[in-house]
C-alpha cells in the first residue's frame, strides 16, 4: 500500500480540490456547503452528547417547545421537525418520563395530544440553548461579523434561487 492509499481525502470537497477542473462550480459549492453544514453538526452533536448526554433530535424538539409556550399538537410537531408522527412520539415519551415535557390529551378528540415544556424543561433547554449559541460562536467565529453578514446575505440569494428553481416543477 503506498502513501497516496493511505491519505484518502476526508469528503467530497476535499477530494474536488485535487481536481478542480473536473467539476463545475456549482458542484464545489454544494460540497463546500454540505461539509460545512456536516462538520458543525457533528461537533453540536458531540458536545450536546458530552455535555448534557443528549440528541440533536431531542435538543431540536425542545426548541420548538420553547418557541410555543403553549404547547403544540404532535402532528405538527412532527412537521415542523420533519420527521415521522412515531420518530415524535418516541422522542416524548422519553421526555416525559424525565419530567422535561408534559402531555394533555383533548377532551374532545382523545387522538389530539398537546406536549409543551415543563418549567424543569424549560430551565434545561435554557442551559442547553445558551451552549448551543456559543458553540456556535465559536464554531463560526474565526469569520468577523462582517464576513458573517456577507456570507449570510449570500445565502439569503441562494436559498431564493433555490425556491425558484424548485417552482418548475423538477423539469431540468
Amino acid at each position: 500500500m503506498t502513501e497516496t492509499d493511505i491519505s484518502e481525502p476526508l469528503d467530497a470537497e476535499t477530494g474536488l480540490h485535487a481536481r478542480p477542473n473536473d467539476h463545475r462550480t456549482e458542484l464545489r459549492l454544494w460540497l463546500r456547503l454540505l461539509t460545512c453544514a456536516n462538520l458543525i453538526e457533528a461537533e453540536i452533536r458531540k458536545r450536546l452528547r458530552e455535555r448534557f448526554a443528549t440528541t440533536l433530535p431531542r435538543f431540536d424538539l425542545m426548541a420548538q417547545l420553547e418557541r410555543a409556550p403553549d404547547g403544540i399538537m404532535l402532528g405538527e410537531l412532527s412537521r415542523r421537525m420533519m420527521v415521522s408522527n412515531g420518530n415524535v412520539t418516541g422522542l416524548v415519551e422519553r421526555l416525559v418520563q424525565e419530567g422535561l415535557l408534559e402531555r394533555q390529551v383533548s377532551e374532545t378528540d382523545r387522538r389530539a395530544v398537546r406536549v409543551r415544556l415543563t418549567p424543569h424543561g424549560q430551565t434545561v433547554f435554557a442551559e442547553m440553548a445558551k451552549a448551543h449559541g456559543d458553540w456556535l460562536g465559536e464554531l463560526i467565529g474565526a469569520m468577523d461579523e462582517s464576513a458573517q453578514e456577507d456570507l449570510w446575505a449570500r445565502l439569503g440569494v441562494l436559498k431564493a434561487s433555490v425556491h425558484k428553481a424548485s417552482e418548475h416543477d423538477g423539469a431540468c
